[in-house]
């Protein structure tokens, strides 16, 4: 028997309502920046910022968090205490919104956005390690469920936050939109805290504590490990692909094929609802089936949409080939976390998760970039194509991953 069989076979059977408590968790997580598009316009218009100042917050908040993810992971993994670092997580969020509500001045707004992008990249190597570990038989499907929050938050943020909008000022939004984060967070302090601390910290207390400087060895194996390198590269370039789409779907379809707003939101809420719907079936059948063969037919039939969506341009095809693609693209999110997880020591992931998210955010800055630098020169019509290539890099990258797992020990 293999370790990580044992490891399962042992493996204590969890109250399923610990995922649905993270999964609204993460929904928040979400909920915040989702309605921090629709704000940042007020802010700017009432502070008077440029275009460029405008989108330097939004930079400042993805490069926080890009360069916070690693830190975090070794962070999360050190402390341990999972359930208070996703509360805190939370409240972290949640928080420098409430400053923005008081602040007039540009660099407070700036601030206040890098603490936002530090807080939400502590919450993935808090909450996924957490219910790997508990749920190893259902990773699959239970990252899938966590996915499906984050979601949820994204879709239905800017409808609550667009109504309140109708009869608020934006910082009484703000200072009413901080509630829901102060109230989960408490509820994730008390709920998830009392059950670590009933089952998890015994345990822990049993193991051998790891030093600094040992955690800081174990890292530098996880940097070796092929497996983990080939598929956070992977899911770089599946992010890449992803950001490229969100930004440049949009353009397409009001500038090519003429569709008013209310349309153009009908087809992104598509693109996101094939996601919601194909995440939970993926998770499943990669728990029974296998993350490989999961992950390679997900990304390889999304090549295939995004090619005929090349040849469907400007016609009706398009905009169902678009629904269609999101339910592949979107499906292999928690796929690739869950055979993370599958190829690291447990005691190192949250460092493997975050080194999953900082590559993420490293393909989610340089994919619409690179794909208006395409554009520009081969017109709209060419970041399609660079979306076909990036993911054809990441079915690649996904074939060559090693199929044997890492020894947890």
């Amino acid at each position: 028997m293999t370790t990580i069989t044992a490891d399962v076979a042992v493996a204590p059977r969890h109250s399923f309502q610990e995922v649905w408590v993270i999964s609204l968790g993460h929904a928040l997580t979400h909920w915040y920046p989702a309605t921090f598009y629709l704000l940042l316009p007020l802010i700017g218009k009432e502070l008077g910022l440029s275009y460029s100042e405008i989108g330097s917050v939004l930079t400042c908040q993805y490069l926080a968090g890009a360069i916070a993810n690693i830190p975090g992971g070794i962070f999360v993994d050190t402390v341990g205490r999972k359930g208070l670092l996703m509360a805190a997580s939370l409240f972290w969020i949640g928080f420098p919104y409430l400053i923005m509500g008081f602040s007039h001045a540009y660099w407070m707004i700036l601030c206040c956005a890098t603490l936002v992008g530090i807080g939400n990249n502590l919450w993935h190597p808090s909450a996924i390690p957490w219910l790997a570990n508990r749920f190893p038989q259902r990773k699959g499907l239970v990252m899938s469920i966590h996915g499906m929050g984050g979601n949820v938050g994204d879709a239905v943020a800017p409808l609550v936050v667009g109504a309140l909008l109708g009869f608020m000022s934006w910082r009484n939004v703000v200072v009413v939109n901080v509630v829901p984060g102060v109230l989960l967070a408490a509820v994730a302090l008390f709920y998830l805290g009392r059950r670590q601390n009933g089952e998890d910290v015994a345990s822990a207390d049993a193991a051998p504590k790891i030093s600094a400087a040992e955690r800081l060895r174990m890292f530098g194996a996880l940097l070796k490990n092929r497996a983990l390198i080939t598929l956070a590269a992977g899911s770089a370039f599946r992010t890449m692909t992803q950001g490229a789409l969100l930004t440049f779907l949009p353009l397409y379809l009001a500038r090519e094929m003429a569709y008013p707003p209310l349309w153009i939101g009908a087809c992104m809420f598509a693109l996101q609802a094939g996601g919601f719907v194909a995440a939970p079936i993926a998770g499943h059948l990669s728990d029974r089936v296998g993350r490989r063969q999961i992950i390679l037919s997900s990304m390889a039939m999304s090549a295939v949409v995004i090619f005929l969506m090349l040849f469907a341009g400007g016609t009706g095809w398009f905009v169902m080939f678009v629904s269609v693609l999101g339910f592949f693209l979107f499906a292999v999110r928690a796929v690739l976390q869950a055979w993370l997880l599958d190829a690291t020591p447990p005691a190192m992931g949250g460092s493997a998760i975050g080194l999953l998210f900082a590559s993420q955010a490293f393909g989610q800055a340089v994919g619409p970039v690179s794909a208006g630098v395409v554009a520009d020169h081969y017109g709209l019509m060419g970041a399609f194509y660079f979306l076909a290539a990036t993911i054809v890099i990441a079915n690649f990258l996904v074939f060559v991953t090693p199929a044997g797992l890492m020894k947890r020990d």
